[in-house]
């Protein structure tokens, strides 16, 4: 008796939670509208999975308004073959995440995060002084078919490395920790002088001196001893100032990345300088593809592949 009293209790409190899940499909399509708006973008299209009338109010444009920035409109007309009058407000979302626009002399690149819908800025190669870059015995220019921009700077031969770029943080969302990261490629089987020191990043903002600094490794193949660079010669393992470092990361579409630092973006009033130098060592450098310094949000939409982050060892 006492265990078939207990399986009832059961399945009335199991009826009592269907139901409460239930009775959220019978609320107004408006009101679930107004609380995804409050959500991310993420939590919009999981909540499209509940039920018909959550995915109708996950796809209103009353809600995907909300997570567009407020110049979206400026934004998007720099893609002339896209008509925002006849898209959604979540199609406009989508488009700015998937395909990011070129601006600024297209020296820059915007798009938006897909998990926040903050701004994520790539500051191209063209957008930033390199030590010698205007010199073509060091630096050349050159298309890349994998490159957003019309040109990356390709280092042909050099014994200091340094590069530096600026970014006003009024075409960054508000009150947002961000992180830079340097995107670059190496020369297959051609690049050399990236496996002896470490490159000094530096990332704060201009006018003060609170920026924060870090030993960045620039090789993405130093776990590889055989794999073979300039001159047919295979690499030694990394260096001692190597060990513990962080290595760079391979991204879903092809370059390298490795964090530079982070900063604060606070109301937009404020520039931020970014540094990053290799003049310690006497070896000759060369086959570096740069892409350009990306800044997104800390906790951003992964873009790499899905492999562990890698530290330097001794091999």
């Amino acid at each position: 008796m006492r265990m078939r009293a207990m399986e009832q209790e059961s399945r009335m409190e199991s009826d009592g939670e269907d139901q409460e899940i239930g009775d959220l499909s019978f609320l107004p399509e408006g009101v679930i509208a107004n609380v995804l708006s409050f959500t991310t973008p993420i939590d919009a299209c999981t909540a499209a999975a509940v039920s018909r009338v959550f995915n109708a109010a996950a796809q209103s444009d009353f809600v995907w308004d909300r997570f567009l920035p407020p110049d979206w409109d400026v934004l998007i007309s720099y893609r002339k073959s896209f008509d925002p009058l006849s898209s959604s407000k979540k199609d406009i979302f989508f488009s700015l995440c998937n395909n990011p626009v070129l601006i600024d002399d297209r020296n820059k690149s915007l798009s938006l995060d897909r998990q926040s819908g903050k701004k994520c800025i790539m500051l191209g190669a063209r957008g930033l002084s390199l030590l010698w870059g205007d010199t073509s015995r060091y630096w050349s220019w050159d298309r890349h078919p994998r490159s957003r921009f019309a040109e990356v700077a390709v280092l042909l031969k050099a014994w200091w490395l340094e590069l530096r770029g600026r970014i006003s943080c009024k075409i960054l969302s508000p009150r947002t920790t961000y992180a830079v990261y340097f995107v670059f490629k190496m020369k297959n089987c051609n690049y050399e002088g990236f496996n002896f020191y470490p490159a000094d990043a530096t990332v704060g903002i201009v006018g003060t001196e609170n920026h924060g600094r870090r030993s960045v490794c620039l090789d993405p193949h130093l776990d590889n001893p055989r794999q073979w660079r300039r001159g047919f010669l295979p690499s030694p393992g990394p260096s001692v100032e190597m060990l513990g470092l962080e290595w760079p990361q391979e991204r879903r579409d092809g370059w390298f990345q490795i964090e530079l630092g982070e900063f604060e973006s606070g109301d937009g009033a404020d520039e931020v300088e970014i540094a990053l130098m290799e003049v310690k060592g006497h070896s000759t450098k060369t086959g570096l593809i740069v892409e350009g310094f990306e800044i997104r949000p800390k906790h951003s939409w992964t873009l790499l592949k899905p492999w562990h982050c890698r530290v330097a060892t001794r091999v």
